[in-house]
């Protein structure tokens, strides 16, 4: 466990960056479960989600606590990875010659919603991605391992 207060600021942002994250997904999620065209095996895609969500979560509370290990995963997973997924799709459409005019037009208001919550989502991966690893945040993962340990009793 942390002193309290040595927690730096960047830190507990990129965890909040991170929870907000997570929110936009759930969001996303329910969404698609709930629209015109839900996913094909509806089940599987819930219980994936769900998992990635729970982790993530909990890898977070990790980061939080200065493991560094955690950092790492969240970079690696969802900074690449998960990012990867979030902005695959809307690169391969404009790359095909789609035009945000003719979304918008042809939008209704669920899709607005997940667009918007795409945005924030993919912006708090950004966030938290780049704060974890700013230098107030490398000296504080730099340091974890020995605020972790236990102080010597005094008898």
């Amino acid at each position: 466990m942390r002193i309290p207060g040595t927690t730096p600021a960047t830190v507990r942002v990129a965890f909040v960056s991170w929870l907000v994250a997570v929110g936009a997904g759930v969001l996303e999620t329910a969404l698609m479960m709930t629209g015109e065209e839900p996913p094909g095996d509806m089940a599987t895609g819930l219980a994936v989600r769900s998992v990635v969500f729970v982790t993530a979560v909990a890898v977070a509370w990790q980061m939080l606590a200065g493991r560094r290990w955690a950092r790492l995963v969240l970079a690696a997973g969802l900074g690449v990875v998960g990012l990867s997924s979030l902005v695959a799709d809307p690169i391969a459409w404009l790359a095909g010659g789609g035009s945000f005019t003719g979304l918008l037009a042809e939008s209704g208001p669920a899709d607005l919603v997940f667009g918007v919550s795409r945005t924030i989502h993919t912006l708090a991966v950004l966030t938290a991605t780049a704060l974890m690893f700013t230098p107030p945040s490398n000296a504080y993962f730099r340091r974890g391992t020995a605020l972790l340990t236990p102080l010597p009793r005094r008898d």
